[in-house]
Protein backbone atom coordinates (compact mmCIF):
# COMPACT_ATOMS: atom_id res chain seq x y z
CA UNK A 1 0.00 0.00 0.00
CA UNK A 2 1.42 3.39 -1.00
CA UNK A 3 1.83 6.15 1.52
CA UNK A 4 -0.20 9.23 0.69
CA UNK A 5 -0.21 12.76 2.01
CA UNK A 6 -3.33 14.85 1.59
CA UNK A 7 -2.77 18.42 0.43
CA UNK A 8 -5.63 20.71 1.31
CA UNK A 9 -5.94 23.05 -1.66
CA UNK A 10 -7.10 26.58 -0.70
CA UNK A 11 -10.49 27.66 -1.94
CA UNK A 12 -9.49 31.33 -1.62
CA UNK A 13 -12.63 32.34 0.22
CA UNK A 14 -13.01 35.83 1.57
CA UNK A 15 -12.84 36.40 5.32
CA UNK A 16 -14.07 38.99 7.76
CA UNK A 17 -11.63 41.51 9.20
CA UNK A 18 -11.50 42.57 12.82
CA UNK A 19 -10.50 46.06 13.95
CA UNK A 20 -7.01 45.05 15.10
CA UNK A 21 -4.20 46.76 13.15
CA UNK A 22 -0.39 46.77 13.29
CA UNK A 23 2.04 48.60 11.01
CA UNK A 24 4.69 45.90 10.58
CA UNK A 25 4.30 43.01 8.16
CA UNK A 26 3.89 39.56 9.67
CA UNK A 27 3.69 36.11 8.19
CA UNK A 28 0.19 34.60 8.16
CA UNK A 29 -0.66 32.10 10.87
CA UNK A 30 -1.72 28.68 9.56
CA UNK A 31 -4.35 26.86 11.65
CA UNK A 32 -5.72 23.39 11.07
CA UNK A 33 -9.12 22.53 12.53
CA UNK A 34 -9.89 18.81 12.52
CA UNK A 35 -13.60 18.02 12.57
CA UNK A 36 -15.61 14.93 13.52
CA UNK A 37 -19.32 14.39 14.20
CA UNK A 38 -21.92 11.69 14.85
CA UNK A 39 -19.42 9.15 16.20
CA UNK A 40 -22.26 7.31 18.00
CA UNK A 41 -19.93 5.22 20.13
CA UNK A 42 -18.55 3.26 17.15
CA UNK A 43 -15.42 1.98 18.89
CA UNK A 44 -14.98 -0.96 16.51
CA UNK A 45 -14.91 -0.74 12.71
CA UNK A 46 -18.59 -0.70 11.73
CA UNK A 47 -18.06 -2.98 8.70
CA UNK A 48 -19.37 -0.24 6.47
CA UNK A 49 -18.02 1.45 3.37
CA UNK A 50 -17.61 5.09 2.42
CA UNK A 51 -18.49 5.91 -1.19
CA UNK A 52 -16.32 8.51 -2.87
CA UNK A 53 -14.45 9.26 -6.08
CA UNK A 54 -10.88 8.24 -6.82
CA UNK A 55 -8.34 10.32 -8.74
CA UNK A 56 -9.82 9.12 -12.04
CA UNK A 57 -13.31 10.25 -11.03
CA UNK A 58 -14.52 6.69 -10.54
CA UNK A 59 -16.78 5.75 -7.65
CA UNK A 60 -15.12 3.48 -5.10
CA UNK A 61 -16.26 1.87 -1.83
CA UNK A 62 -13.72 2.13 0.98
CA UNK A 63 -13.90 0.12 4.23
CA UNK A 64 -13.73 2.71 6.97
CA UNK A 65 -14.16 3.52 10.65
CA UNK A 66 -13.08 2.28 14.06
CA UNK A 67 -11.76 4.58 16.77
CA UNK A 68 -8.20 3.21 16.67
CA UNK A 69 -8.00 4.01 12.95
CA UNK A 70 -9.71 7.36 13.46
CA UNK A 71 -7.03 8.28 15.98
CA UNK A 72 -4.28 7.52 13.46
CA UNK A 73 -6.01 9.58 10.80
CA UNK A 74 -6.29 12.51 13.20
CA UNK A 75 -2.64 12.08 14.20
CA UNK A 76 -1.59 12.28 10.54
CA UNK A 77 -3.51 15.53 10.09
CA UNK A 78 -1.98 16.94 13.26
CA UNK A 79 1.55 15.99 12.22
CA UNK A 80 1.38 18.19 9.12
CA UNK A 81 0.11 21.26 10.99
CA UNK A 82 1.62 22.35 14.34
CA UNK A 83 -1.25 24.77 15.02
CA UNK A 84 -4.14 22.34 15.26
CA UNK A 85 -7.29 21.57 17.22
CA UNK A 86 -9.80 18.68 17.11
CA UNK A 87 -13.47 19.63 17.44
CA UNK A 88 -16.83 17.83 17.27
CA UNK A 89 -20.34 18.66 16.09
CA UNK A 90 -22.38 16.42 18.38
CA UNK A 91 -23.87 12.92 18.70
CA UNK A 92 -20.55 11.49 19.77
CA UNK A 93 -22.53 9.17 22.06
CA UNK A 94 -26.01 7.69 22.00
CA UNK A 95 -27.50 5.14 19.57
CA UNK A 96 -24.23 3.28 20.09
CA UNK A 97 -23.12 -0.32 19.53
CA UNK A 98 -23.33 -2.66 22.49
CA UNK A 99 -19.66 -2.41 23.50
CA UNK A 100 -20.20 1.27 24.25
CA UNK A 101 -23.90 1.56 25.08
CA UNK A 102 -23.92 -1.36 27.54
CA UNK A 103 -21.45 0.69 29.59
CA UNK A 104 -23.35 4.00 29.29
CA UNK A 105 -20.96 5.21 26.57
CA UNK A 106 -18.21 5.74 29.13
CA UNK A 107 -15.58 4.16 26.83
CA UNK A 108 -16.53 6.45 23.96
CA UNK A 109 -16.19 9.55 26.10
CA UNK A 110 -12.74 8.33 27.18
CA UNK A 111 -11.85 7.49 23.58
CA UNK A 112 -12.73 10.98 22.37
CA UNK A 113 -10.32 12.41 24.92
CA UNK A 114 -7.61 10.01 23.75
CA UNK A 115 -7.97 11.06 20.10
CA UNK A 116 -7.37 14.65 21.22
CA UNK A 117 -10.84 16.17 21.02
CA UNK A 118 -10.89 19.59 22.73
CA UNK A 119 -14.35 21.09 22.13
CA UNK A 120 -17.62 19.57 20.97
CA UNK A 121 -21.17 20.76 20.52
CA UNK A 122 -23.82 18.59 22.13
CA UNK A 123 -26.20 16.77 19.79
CA UNK A 124 -29.67 15.41 20.35
CA UNK A 125 -28.39 11.92 21.21
CA UNK A 126 -26.23 13.27 24.01
CA UNK A 127 -29.55 13.72 25.84
CA UNK A 128 -30.76 10.12 25.34
CA UNK A 129 -30.17 9.22 29.00
CA UNK A 130 -31.15 12.59 30.43
CA UNK A 131 -29.38 15.79 31.41
CA UNK A 132 -28.06 14.50 34.74
CA UNK A 133 -26.31 11.62 33.01
CA UNK A 134 -24.95 13.98 30.35
CA UNK A 135 -23.50 16.19 33.06
CA UNK A 136 -21.84 13.06 34.49
CA UNK A 137 -20.32 12.39 31.06
CA UNK A 138 -18.61 15.78 31.31
CA UNK A 139 -17.55 15.77 34.95
CA UNK A 140 -17.10 12.04 35.63
CA UNK A 141 -17.95 9.99 38.67
CA UNK A 142 -20.15 6.97 39.35
CA UNK A 143 -23.43 8.50 40.49
CA UNK A 144 -26.32 6.44 39.08
CA UNK A 145 -28.93 8.22 36.93
CA UNK A 146 -30.07 5.29 34.74
CA UNK A 147 -31.19 1.68 35.12
CA UNK A 148 -27.74 0.53 34.02
CA UNK A 149 -24.88 0.49 36.50
CA UNK A 150 -22.12 3.07 35.88
CA UNK A 151 -18.38 2.47 36.22
CA UNK A 152 -18.59 -1.29 35.57
CA UNK A 153 -15.18 -1.49 33.88
CA UNK A 154 -13.23 1.67 34.70
CA UNK A 155 -13.79 3.02 38.20
CA UNK A 156 -14.05 5.84 38.76
CA UNK A 157 -15.16 7.08 35.36
CA UNK A 158 -12.91 10.11 34.71
CA UNK A 159 -15.33 12.10 32.58
CA UNK A 160 -14.59 13.95 29.36
CA UNK A 161 -11.20 15.51 28.76
CA UNK A 162 -12.87 17.75 26.20
CA UNK A 163 -15.35 20.56 26.87
CA UNK A 164 -18.95 20.26 25.78
CA UNK A 165 -20.49 23.47 24.40
CA UNK A 166 -24.23 24.16 24.43
CA UNK A 167 -25.00 27.77 23.59
CA UNK A 168 -28.68 27.26 22.76
CA UNK A 169 -29.45 24.62 25.43
CA UNK A 170 -31.21 26.70 28.07
CA UNK A 171 -31.97 25.80 31.67
CA UNK A 172 -35.04 27.08 33.50
CA UNK A 173 -32.98 29.88 35.09
CA UNK A 174 -31.92 31.15 31.67
CA UNK A 175 -28.36 29.84 31.86
CA UNK A 176 -26.89 27.26 29.52
CA UNK A 177 -26.34 23.61 30.38
CA UNK A 178 -22.68 23.91 29.36
CA UNK A 179 -20.55 26.88 28.36
CA UNK A 180 -21.82 28.54 25.17
CA UNK A 181 -18.38 29.04 23.61
CA UNK A 182 -14.65 28.55 24.07
CA UNK A 183 -11.49 30.30 22.87
CA UNK A 184 -8.20 28.86 21.65
CA UNK A 185 -5.01 30.82 20.93
CA UNK A 186 -2.51 29.96 18.20
CA UNK A 187 0.91 31.53 17.81
CA UNK A 188 2.68 33.85 20.25
CA UNK A 189 3.07 37.54 20.95
CA UNK A 190 2.04 39.84 18.15
CA UNK A 191 1.62 36.82 15.88
CA UNK A 192 -1.04 35.30 18.12
CA UNK A 193 -4.43 34.50 16.62
CA UNK A 194 -7.51 33.65 18.68
CA UNK A 195 -10.25 31.35 17.42
CA UNK A 196 -13.68 31.33 19.06
CA UNK A 197 -15.88 28.22 18.93
CA UNK A 198 -19.66 28.38 19.45
CA UNK A 199 -21.34 25.01 20.11
CA UNK A 200 -25.05 24.30 19.53
CA UNK A 201 -27.51 21.51 18.95
CA UNK A 202 -30.50 21.80 16.65
CA UNK A 203 -33.48 23.76 17.92
CA UNK A 204 -35.69 20.71 17.27
CA UNK A 205 -33.86 18.53 19.81
CA UNK A 206 -36.94 18.61 22.01
CA UNK A 207 -38.78 16.62 19.32
CA UNK A 208 -36.04 13.98 19.21
CA UNK A 209 -35.66 13.16 22.90
CA UNK A 210 -38.19 11.79 25.40
CA UNK A 211 -39.59 14.77 27.28
CA UNK A 212 -38.85 13.39 30.73
CA UNK A 213 -35.14 13.28 29.95
CA UNK A 214 -34.90 17.00 29.21
CA UNK A 215 -37.26 18.35 31.85
CA UNK A 216 -36.61 22.05 32.44
CA UNK A 217 -34.49 22.35 29.28
CA UNK A 218 -35.34 24.32 26.14
CA UNK A 219 -33.53 24.79 22.85
CA UNK A 220 -33.26 28.27 21.35
CA UNK A 221 -33.05 29.38 17.73
CA UNK A 222 -29.61 28.55 16.35
CA UNK A 223 -28.97 31.66 14.26
CA UNK A 224 -30.25 34.06 16.91
CA UNK A 225 -28.07 32.36 19.53
CA UNK A 226 -24.91 32.48 17.45
CA UNK A 227 -25.47 36.06 16.30
CA UNK A 228 -25.90 37.26 19.87
CA UNK A 229 -22.57 35.67 20.81
CA UNK A 230 -20.51 37.16 17.96
CA UNK A 231 -20.00 40.54 19.68
CA UNK A 232 -19.05 38.77 22.91
CA UNK A 233 -16.47 36.67 21.10
CA UNK A 234 -15.04 39.72 19.34
CA UNK A 235 -14.85 41.57 22.65
CA UNK A 236 -13.03 38.58 24.13
CA UNK A 237 -10.40 38.83 21.38
CA UNK A 238 -11.59 36.29 18.82
CA UNK A 239 -10.20 36.88 15.35
CA UNK A 240 -11.83 33.82 13.78
CA UNK A 241 -15.30 32.52 14.63
CA UNK A 242 -16.27 28.86 14.15
CA UNK A 243 -19.76 27.47 14.71
CA UNK A 244 -20.02 23.82 15.75
CA UNK A 245 -23.65 22.90 15.13
CA UNK A 246 -25.53 19.64 15.31
CA UNK A 247 -27.66 20.29 12.26
CA UNK A 248 -26.84 19.59 8.66
CA UNK A 249 -27.78 19.09 5.04
CA UNK A 250 -28.06 16.34 2.46
CA UNK A 251 -25.44 15.84 -0.24
CA UNK A 252 -25.99 13.91 -3.46
CA UNK A 253 -22.49 14.79 -4.67
CA UNK A 254 -19.05 13.64 -3.61
CA UNK A 255 -17.80 13.94 -0.02
CA UNK A 256 -15.51 16.77 -1.25
CA UNK A 257 -17.79 19.11 -3.13
CA UNK A 258 -16.80 22.78 -2.66
CA UNK A 259 -19.20 23.94 -5.38
CA UNK A 260 -22.05 22.50 -3.24
CA UNK A 261 -23.61 20.60 -6.16
CA UNK A 262 -26.54 18.58 -4.84
CA UNK A 263 -26.29 20.03 -1.33
CA UNK A 264 -29.54 21.13 0.34
CA UNK A 265 -31.35 20.88 3.63
CA UNK A 266 -32.64 22.36 6.85
CA UNK A 267 -29.34 23.99 7.81
CA UNK A 268 -29.54 26.44 4.90
CA UNK A 269 -32.20 28.76 6.46
CA UNK A 270 -30.02 28.95 9.57
CA UNK A 271 -26.90 29.81 7.59
CA UNK A 272 -28.78 32.45 5.62
CA UNK A 273 -29.48 34.30 8.89
CA UNK A 274 -26.03 33.77 10.41
CA UNK A 275 -23.74 36.77 10.99
CA UNK A 276 -21.23 36.97 8.09
CA UNK A 277 -18.51 37.42 10.72
CA UNK A 278 -18.62 33.64 11.10
CA UNK A 279 -15.82 32.03 9.08
CA UNK A 280 -16.49 28.30 9.36
CA UNK A 281 -19.45 26.04 10.17
CA UNK A 282 -18.70 22.46 11.23
CA UNK A 283 -21.99 20.56 11.13
CA UNK A 284 -23.52 17.12 11.67
CA UNK A 285 -26.80 15.30 12.41
CA UNK A 286 -27.61 14.15 8.85
CA UNK A 287 -24.72 11.63 8.72
CA UNK A 288 -23.74 13.14 5.38
CA UNK A 289 -20.23 14.10 4.32
CA UNK A 290 -19.56 17.39 2.55
CA UNK A 291 -17.17 20.26 2.04
CA UNK A 292 -19.14 23.20 0.69
CA UNK A 293 -18.14 26.81 -0.02
CA UNK A 294 -21.45 28.36 1.00
CA UNK A 295 -20.69 31.48 -1.04
CA UNK A 296 -21.80 29.36 -4.01
CA UNK A 297 -25.24 29.19 -2.38
CA UNK A 298 -25.37 32.64 -0.79
CA UNK A 299 -22.58 35.09 -1.73
CA UNK A 300 -23.43 37.23 1.31
CA UNK A 301 -22.55 34.30 3.58
CA UNK A 302 -19.09 33.09 2.51
CA UNK A 303 -18.79 30.39 5.17
CA UNK A 304 -16.95 27.17 4.66
CA UNK A 305 -19.42 24.40 5.55
CA UNK A 306 -18.22 20.90 6.44
CA UNK A 307 -19.41 17.58 7.86
CA UNK A 308 -17.60 14.27 8.38
CA UNK A 309 -20.34 11.67 7.93
CA UNK A 310 -20.73 9.38 10.92
CA UNK A 311 -19.21 6.57 13.01
CA UNK A 312 -15.65 7.79 12.60
CA UNK A 313 -15.53 6.79 8.94
CA UNK A 314 -14.39 10.24 7.82
CA UNK A 315 -12.44 13.08 9.38
CA UNK A 316 -12.31 16.65 8.03
CA UNK A 317 -9.07 18.60 7.76
CA UNK A 318 -9.80 22.35 7.58
CA UNK A 319 -6.98 24.85 6.98
CA UNK A 320 -7.24 28.56 7.73
CA UNK A 321 -4.60 31.15 6.88
CA UNK A 322 -5.01 34.20 9.12
CA UNK A 323 -3.33 37.61 9.02
CA UNK A 324 -2.26 38.23 12.66
CA UNK A 325 -2.19 42.01 12.13
CA UNK A 326 -5.84 42.34 11.13
CA UNK A 327 -7.36 39.05 12.24
CA UNK A 328 -8.59 38.55 8.68
CA UNK A 329 -8.92 35.03 7.30
CA UNK A 330 -6.94 35.14 4.07
CA UNK A 331 -7.95 31.71 2.81
CA UNK A 332 -9.94 28.65 3.84
CA UNK A 333 -9.69 25.09 2.59
CA UNK A 334 -10.94 21.70 3.63
CA UNK A 335 -10.91 18.07 2.63
CA UNK A 336 -12.78 15.06 3.95
CA UNK A 337 -10.37 12.18 4.48
CA UNK A 338 -11.70 8.62 4.48
CA UNK A 339 -10.55 6.67 7.56
CA UNK A 340 -9.67 3.52 5.62
CA UNK A 341 -9.40 0.68 8.12
CA UNK A 342 -10.17 -3.04 7.66
CA UNK A 343 -11.43 -4.97 4.65
CA UNK A 344 -14.68 -6.84 5.27
CA UNK A 345 -17.45 -8.76 3.51
CA UNK A 346 -21.22 -8.56 3.90
CA UNK A 347 -24.35 -9.48 1.94
CA UNK A 348 -23.36 -7.03 -0.79
CA UNK A 349 -20.00 -8.74 -1.24
CA UNK A 350 -16.37 -8.13 -0.33
CA UNK A 351 -15.12 -4.62 0.41
CA UNK A 352 -11.31 -4.67 0.08
CA UNK A 353 -8.82 -1.91 0.81
CA UNK A 354 -8.58 0.63 -2.00
CA UNK A 355 -5.32 1.82 -3.56
CA UNK A 356 -4.91 5.57 -3.86
CA UNK A 357 -6.27 6.31 -0.40
CA UNK A 358 -4.31 6.24 2.87
CA UNK A 359 -4.62 2.99 4.83
CA UNK A 360 -4.29 3.88 8.50
CA UNK A 361 -2.83 1.60 11.14
CA UNK A 362 -4.84 1.19 14.35
CA UNK A 363 -3.39 3.17 17.24
CA UNK A 364 -2.46 0.70 19.97
CA UNK A 365 -3.90 2.49 22.99
CA UNK A 366 -7.32 2.94 21.43
CA UNK A 367 -7.32 -0.57 19.97
CA UNK A 368 -6.72 -1.82 23.52
CA UNK A 369 -9.57 0.31 24.93
CA UNK A 370 -12.01 -0.89 22.26
CA UNK A 371 -10.90 -4.50 22.73
CA UNK A 372 -11.30 -4.37 26.50
CA UNK A 373 -14.89 -3.17 26.27
CA UNK A 374 -15.69 -5.48 23.36
CA UNK A 375 -14.61 -8.46 25.42
CA UNK A 376 -16.59 -7.22 28.42
CA UNK A 377 -19.75 -7.03 26.28
CA UNK A 378 -19.19 -10.29 24.40
CA UNK A 379 -21.00 -12.67 26.77
CA UNK A 380 -24.11 -10.50 26.76
CA UNK A 381 -23.88 -9.82 23.03
CA UNK A 382 -23.69 -13.54 22.16
CA UNK A 383 -26.60 -14.60 24.36
CA UNK A 384 -29.29 -16.20 22.16
CA UNK A 385 -32.67 -14.55 22.76
CA UNK A 386 -34.85 -16.06 20.05
CA UNK A 387 -35.29 -17.25 16.49
CA UNK A 388 -36.19 -15.64 13.19
CA UNK A 389 -37.06 -17.12 9.80
CA UNK A 390 -34.69 -14.80 7.93
CA UNK A 391 -33.12 -11.32 7.90
CA UNK A 392 -35.46 -8.58 9.07
CA UNK A 393 -34.22 -5.60 7.06
CA UNK A 394 -35.01 -1.93 7.55
CA UNK A 395 -35.14 -1.18 3.82
CA UNK A 396 -38.10 1.16 3.37
CA UNK A 397 -38.76 0.64 -0.35
CA UNK A 398 -41.46 2.50 -2.22
CA UNK A 399 -44.05 2.55 0.56
CA UNK A 400 -41.87 3.52 3.54
CA UNK A 401 -42.68 0.46 5.65
CA UNK A 402 -39.99 -2.12 6.39
CA UNK A 403 -39.94 -5.77 7.39
CA UNK A 404 -38.19 -4.95 10.65
CA UNK A 405 -40.48 -2.01 11.33
CA UNK A 406 -43.51 -4.25 10.92
CA UNK A 407 -41.91 -6.94 13.10
CA UNK A 408 -41.21 -4.43 15.89
CA UNK A 409 -44.75 -3.03 15.66
CA UNK A 410 -46.12 -6.57 15.96
CA UNK A 411 -43.91 -7.18 19.00
CA UNK A 412 -45.10 -3.98 20.66
CA UNK A 413 -48.73 -4.83 20.02
CA UNK A 414 -48.26 -8.33 21.44
CA UNK A 415 -46.59 -6.90 24.56
CA UNK A 416 -49.42 -4.44 25.28
CA UNK A 417 -52.57 -6.12 23.94
CA UNK A 418 -53.69 -7.81 27.16
CA UNK A 419 -56.08 -6.31 29.66
CA UNK A 420 -53.26 -5.96 32.17
CA UNK A 421 -50.89 -4.33 29.66
CA UNK A 422 -52.95 -1.59 28.01
CA UNK A 423 -55.57 -3.31 25.80
CA UNK A 424 -53.72 -2.15 22.70
CA UNK A 425 -55.35 -2.57 19.30
CA UNK A 426 -52.72 -0.89 17.13
CA UNK A 427 -48.96 -0.23 17.42
CA UNK A 428 -46.76 2.06 15.34
CA UNK A 429 -42.96 2.00 14.90
CA UNK A 430 -41.02 5.00 13.63
CA UNK A 431 -38.21 4.33 11.09
CA UNK A 432 -35.66 6.57 12.84
CA UNK A 433 -35.90 4.35 15.93
CA UNK A 434 -34.46 1.38 14.01
CA UNK A 435 -30.65 1.51 13.86
CA UNK A 436 -29.68 -1.83 12.27
CA UNK A 437 -31.24 -4.92 10.71
CA UNK A 438 -31.88 -8.08 12.71
CA UNK A 439 -30.31 -11.07 10.96
CA UNK A 440 -30.26 -14.60 12.44
CA UNK A 441 -27.34 -16.99 12.16
CA UNK A 442 -27.44 -20.04 9.91
CA UNK A 443 -29.48 -21.90 12.52
CA UNK A 444 -32.04 -19.10 12.73
CA UNK A 445 -30.86 -17.94 16.14
CA UNK A 446 -30.85 -14.27 17.08
CA UNK A 447 -28.49 -12.84 19.70
CA UNK A 448 -29.04 -10.06 22.20
CA UNK A 449 -26.29 -8.02 20.54
CA UNK A 450 -28.10 -8.15 17.20
CA UNK A 451 -31.43 -7.08 18.69
CA UNK A 452 -29.80 -4.39 20.81
CA UNK A 453 -28.07 -2.90 17.76
CA UNK A 454 -31.48 -2.47 16.15
CA UNK A 455 -33.10 -0.84 19.20
CA UNK A 456 -30.43 0.72 21.45
CA UNK A 457 -32.50 3.52 23.02
CA UNK A 458 -34.27 1.67 25.82
CA UNK A 459 -37.60 3.39 25.13
CA UNK A 460 -40.60 2.44 27.27
CA UNK A 461 -43.85 1.45 25.55
CA UNK A 462 -46.88 3.64 26.22
CA UNK A 463 -50.46 2.74 25.27
CA UNK A 464 -52.92 5.63 24.88
CA UNK A 465 -56.50 6.19 23.81
CA UNK A 466 -56.75 8.10 20.52
CA UNK A 467 -59.80 8.91 18.46
CA UNK A 468 -59.97 7.70 14.92
CA UNK A 469 -59.54 11.29 13.77
CA UNK A 470 -56.37 11.62 15.82
CA UNK A 471 -55.02 8.45 14.19
CA UNK A 472 -55.76 9.93 10.75
CA UNK A 473 -54.02 13.13 11.83
CA UNK A 474 -50.97 11.12 12.91
CA UNK A 475 -50.86 9.46 9.49
CA UNK A 476 -50.94 12.93 7.90
CA UNK A 477 -48.04 14.04 10.10
CA UNK A 478 -45.88 11.28 8.59
CA UNK A 479 -45.83 13.26 5.35
CA UNK A 480 -44.96 16.72 6.69
CA UNK A 481 -41.18 16.60 6.13
CA UNK A 482 -40.33 16.29 2.41
CA UNK A 483 -36.64 15.78 3.20
CA UNK A 484 -37.40 12.55 5.10
CA UNK A 485 -40.92 11.13 5.19
CA UNK A 486 -41.26 9.27 8.48
CA UNK A 487 -43.66 6.56 7.38
CA UNK A 488 -44.77 4.56 10.41
CA UNK A 489 -44.72 0.78 10.26
CA UNK A 490 -48.08 -0.43 11.66
CA UNK A 491 -48.84 -3.64 13.50
CA UNK A 492 -50.67 -6.48 11.74
CA UNK A 493 -54.33 -5.83 11.07
CA UNK A 494 -53.84 -2.11 10.40
CA UNK A 495 -53.46 -0.82 6.84
CA UNK A 496 -53.37 2.61 5.25
CA UNK A 497 -52.62 4.27 1.92
CA UNK A 498 -51.41 7.72 0.94
CA UNK A 499 -50.92 9.97 -2.08
CA UNK A 500 -48.29 12.70 -1.79
CA UNK A 501 -49.73 14.60 -4.76
CA UNK A 502 -52.93 15.43 -2.90
CA UNK A 503 -53.41 18.57 -0.73
CA UNK A 504 -52.23 18.56 2.87
CA UNK A 505 -54.97 17.11 5.04
CA UNK A 506 -56.24 14.91 2.19
CA UNK A 507 -53.17 12.76 1.57
CA UNK A 508 -54.37 9.70 3.53
CA UNK A 509 -56.57 7.70 1.15
CA UNK A 510 -57.76 5.07 3.60
CA UNK A 511 -57.00 3.53 6.99
CA UNK A 512 -58.48 0.26 8.23
CA UNK A 513 -58.26 -2.01 11.26
CA UNK A 514 -59.03 -5.66 10.61
CA UNK A 515 -60.57 -4.65 7.30
CA UNK A 516 -62.93 -2.02 8.76
CA UNK A 517 -62.40 1.70 8.06
CA UNK A 518 -61.12 3.75 10.97
CA UNK A 519 -64.07 5.61 12.48
CA UNK A 520 -63.06 9.24 13.21
CA UNK A 521 -65.44 9.36 16.18
CA UNK A 522 -64.47 6.04 17.74
CA UNK A 523 -61.72 5.50 20.34
CA UNK A 524 -58.79 3.12 19.83
CA UNK A 525 -55.93 1.98 22.06
CA UNK A 526 -52.58 2.71 20.40
CA UNK A 527 -49.07 1.70 21.52
CA UNK A 528 -45.94 3.68 20.71
CA UNK A 529 -42.60 4.34 22.39
CA UNK A 530 -42.43 6.99 25.09
CA UNK A 531 -40.40 9.00 22.58
CA UNK A 532 -43.32 9.12 20.13
CA UNK A 533 -45.83 9.44 22.96
CA UNK A 534 -44.19 12.74 23.89
CA UNK A 535 -44.37 14.06 20.32
CA UNK A 536 -40.99 12.87 19.06
CA UNK A 537 -40.13 13.03 15.35
CA UNK A 538 -42.82 15.69 14.92
CA UNK A 539 -45.75 13.42 15.83
CA UNK A 540 -47.36 15.96 18.14
CA UNK A 541 -50.80 14.30 17.99
CA UNK A 542 -49.55 11.40 20.10
CA UNK A 543 -49.17 13.83 23.01
CA UNK A 544 -52.94 14.40 22.97
CA UNK A 545 -53.79 10.77 23.71
CA UNK A 546 -55.40 9.93 27.05
CA UNK A 547 -55.48 7.16 29.67
CA UNK A 548 -51.83 6.24 29.26
CA UNK A 549 -50.63 2.81 30.39
CA UNK A 550 -46.90 2.12 30.67
CA UNK A 551 -45.57 -1.20 29.42
CA UNK A 552 -42.18 -2.89 28.98
CA UNK A 553 -39.28 -1.46 27.00
CA UNK A 554 -39.21 -1.75 23.22
CA UNK A 555 -36.25 -4.12 23.47
CA UNK A 556 -38.04 -6.39 25.94
CA UNK A 557 -41.08 -6.53 23.65
CA UNK A 558 -39.06 -7.57 20.62
CA UNK A 559 -37.14 -10.23 22.56
CA UNK A 560 -40.43 -11.60 23.89
CA UNK A 561 -41.76 -12.02 20.35
CA UNK A 562 -38.57 -13.67 19.10
CA UNK A 563 -38.38 -16.02 22.07
CA UNK A 564 -41.70 -17.75 21.44
CA UNK A 565 -39.89 -20.51 19.55
CA UNK A 566 -40.57 -22.28 16.29
CA UNK A 567 -38.76 -19.78 14.09
CA UNK A 568 -40.51 -16.40 14.23
CA UNK A 569 -41.91 -15.66 10.76
CA UNK A 570 -41.15 -12.46 8.91
CA UNK A 571 -44.10 -10.12 8.35
CA UNK A 572 -45.13 -9.25 4.81
CA UNK A 573 -44.81 -5.78 3.33
CA UNK A 574 -48.52 -5.32 2.72
CA UNK A 575 -49.65 -2.80 5.32
CA UNK A 576 -48.88 0.49 3.57
CA UNK A 577 -49.76 1.57 0.02
CA UNK A 578 -48.11 4.49 -1.74
CA UNK A 579 -50.47 5.69 -4.46
CA UNK A 580 -48.40 8.77 -5.33
CA UNK A 581 -47.83 9.33 -9.07
CA UNK A 582 -44.42 8.05 -10.06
Amino acid sequence: MKKWVYLLVPLALSGCASTRMAPEAMAPVDIRIIGINDFHGALDPPKAATDTLNAAGEKVRIPSGGVAYLASAIDSLKAAAPNNIVVGAGDLIGASPLSSSLFLDEPSIMAMGMVGLEFSAVGNHEFDRGTDELLRMQSGGCEKFTQAEPCRIDRPFPGAKFRMLAANTKKADGGTLFAPYALKNFGKGKAQVTVGFIGMTLEGTGNLVSAGRIKGISFADEADTANALVPQLKAAGADVIVVLIHEGVSNSGDINNPRCDGVSGTLFPILDRLDPAVDLVVSGHTHQSYVCDYANINPARPFLLTSAGSRGQIVTGIDLKVDPRTGKVLSKSARNVVVQSEAFANARGAVPLVEGFPAFAPRADLAALAGRYREAAKAEANRVVGTLAGPATRDRGKTGESILGNLIADAQLAATAGADNGNAQIAFMNPDGIRAEVAPDKDGQVTFGTVFAAQPFGNTLVTKSLTGQQILDVLEQQLNNPDWYRILSPSHGFRFGYDLSRPVGQRILFATLDGKPIDPGATYRVTVSDFLSNGGDGFSVFKDGSNAAVGPTDLEALIALLSRGGGTPLPALDRVENKSPQ
